[in-house]
């Protein structure tokens, strides 16, 4: 099975109907997305296409790019791009095999192929009786194809998995952020393509481009025997390595045993007249080490350690919300550390402006790019355990390089003031219900989600208020005092409901009115900038433009 060649990823076109077909199916105008059957899988898959898209048609410049994104090639001109590569993908067989020790593995056990899964128990999980939640025996046997989908995502998402059993080049657990257009309409080549950058972009400094081959295991790692990390000296650094490795990253050493005979795939349900069940899995292969930089993946580096590599962003407990928004999508290496995929920085700072000149030379482009979306997804792993799966999509706006760091200085004023009053609604809420608040144990984090998922639709609208603003703005504009009052009511309406929903739910008989009706009084006086401790509200006024109206005293009954 080849997986250039072959038909194994399944694809939706318009009129909502699945077709597995092979890659070169991107350059179909009638897809407009992949259907896998696991979430992981479906983000796998996208970064399996663009790797592959990378690899095989790495645009020279933003102009080549943006040809390519208004007229993309045809199946035939793909196909073409990516025969040249077909020797790296093949899946089983004698030879190489795709993200495969090349060494059989004959001298270690067999293990179920449930093993590919980042959610299956693990061995001391079923040794011990404590896979209670994701069971054992749930995945006996996959098809060849979702068996392809298993080991790629593995290995590019591989986590913490005890002594000499290697982690992914970005980490356990990395999340990975990719632009989408915002039509919900648009073609899979569009989606896709957003995300691949210039030949330029992925060399690093002290590198040189290199015509990928498929005969360079500096890019293809299991095209030849493996860099086994038995002993120091043996890591992979990034300067060792092709520009375009971290697309095919390979950690784990595996092996598929391929069984014929009909099958049905306990992934996706298909009958099969191949599959797998067992693999082979060794350790000690490719010790990832040193500064790498994934496209697709967040980093964070600290500004007082500038010598030391800097680390991907994890999934964490909570989810991704717009409080994450500014790290994902503008860079600040020197206060805050962030630093955006490149397949994001390259969108808001390459992209839209290579368009903008082109529009500005008279070119009949419609305007693009100006909207857009940012998908952000990842397991949330503690260690070697995954604790959930993200995925969200969030608005991507863009605006000109010189107006960055002014988005970038609003955003966090208006996240500052959410998070301000998520700690007082939630302190308010203890207050309520407890007699000895600072002594109450238990995590209370849900009461600042649950105020950041209510005014999730007040902060894009108020993106979009910032975009329009400095895309027509001089040289220093300022706040513009509507968007930010309205945040700041919806923040102030927000919060109150969230703390009469919060502080007087249970029993009614087990609610202390009295200490509900003062938690309710000084959470008022708060919001309305009253209160010793509300500078932070009067800040924010004062910078917003906007003035603070004094709400009527409080009465007895907590009725305003």
């Amino acid at each position: 099975m080849n997986l250039l060649n072959d038909p194994w990823l399944p694809f939706r076109n318009r009129e909502g109907n699945v077709i597995y077909r092979p890659p070169i199916a991107v350059a179909d105008p009638d897809m407009i997305d992949l259907a896998l059957p696991r979430a992981d899988f479906q983000g796998a898959a996208y970064q399996f296409l663009i790797g592959l898209l990378q690899t095989a048609l790495p645009p020279q410049d933003h102009g080549d790019w943006l040809d390519r994104f208004i007229e993309p090639p045809s199946i035939e001109e793909l196909e073409a791009a990516f025969a040249s590569l077909a020797d790296a993908f093949e899946l089983d067989g004698d030879g190489p095999r795709f993200m495969q020790d090349l060494d059989p593995l004959d001298d270690v056990k067999d293990g179920t192929v449930s093993g590919l899964l980042i959610d299956a128990p693990g061995a001391n999980g079923i040794k011990n009786n404590t896979d209670f939640f994701v069971k054992r025996g749930r995945v006996e046997a996959m098809c060849a194809d979702c068996a392809a989908l298993a080991l790629f995502t593995m290995q590019i998402n591989a986590p913490a998995g005890g002594a000499g059993i290697r982690v992914g080049l970005r980490g356990g657990g990395p999340l990975t952020t990719l632009v989408l257009p915002e039509s919900p309409d648009a073609n899979l080549w569009s989606r896709l393509w957003l995300n691949v950058v210039t030949s330029r972009a992925l060399t690093r400094s002290g590198q040189a481009w290199q015509v990928p081959r498929t005969d360079d295991d500096t890019l293809f790692l299991w095209m030849s025997p493996t860099r086994v990390s038995d002993k120091k000296g043996t890591e992979v650094l990034p300067e060792g390595m092709h520009s375009l490795h971290p697309y095919w990253s390979m950690p784990r050493r595996f092996r598929l045993l391929f069984e014929d005979g009909p099958c049905r795939c306990d992934i996706c349900g298909r009958e099969a007249t191949r599959s797998v069940g067992r693999i082979r899995a060794k350790k000690q292969g490719a010790n990832y080490d040193g500064p790498w930089l994934h496209p697709m993946t967040p980093y964070r580096r600290d500004p007082k350690k500038p010598n030391e590599p800097p680390l991907s962003t994890k999934g964490q407990p909570g989810g991704l919300g717009y409080q994450h928004w500014s790290n994902l999508v503008l860079q600040d290496a020197d206060t805050s550390g962030a630093l955006p995929a490149l397949v994001v920085q390259d969108y808001v700072s390459e992209k839209v402006r290579a368009v903008d000149e082109e529009r500005r030379f008279g070119e009949e482009i419609a305007v693009l790019l100006k909207h857009a979306r940012l998908w952000a997804f990842g397991y949330d792993m503690d260690n070697m355990k995954p604790r959930g799966w993200y995925s969200v999509e969030m608005p991507l706006v863009a605006v000109p390089p010189a107006q960055q760091e002014r988005l970038r200085a609003w955003v966090q004023r208006f996240t500052d003031l959410a998070r301000q009053i998520a700690w007082m609604v939630r302190t308010q809420v203890k207050n309520a219900w407890f007699d000895r608040p600072s002594e109450a144990k238990g995590d209370m984090s849900h009461i600042d989600l649950a105020l950041y998922d209510a005014t999730r639709g007040a902060f894009f609208h108020a993106l979009h208020g910032f975009q329009q603003t400095l895309a027509k703005a001089d040289d220093a504009p300022r706040l513009p005092p509507d968007v930010a009052e309205r945040w700041y009511r919806t923040l102030k309406r927000e919060g109150m409901a969230l703390f009469e929903e919060q502080a007087l739910s249970g029993a009614l008989e087990a609610v202390d009115l009295q200490r509900a009706t003062a938690a309710r009084r000084q959470l008022q006086s708060f919001l309305a900038g009253r209160s010793k401790g509300s500078k932070a509200i009067r800040q924010f006024a004062e910078t917003g433009g906007f003035a603070l109206v004094a709400e009527p005293a409080t009465t007895e009954e907590g009725v305003s």
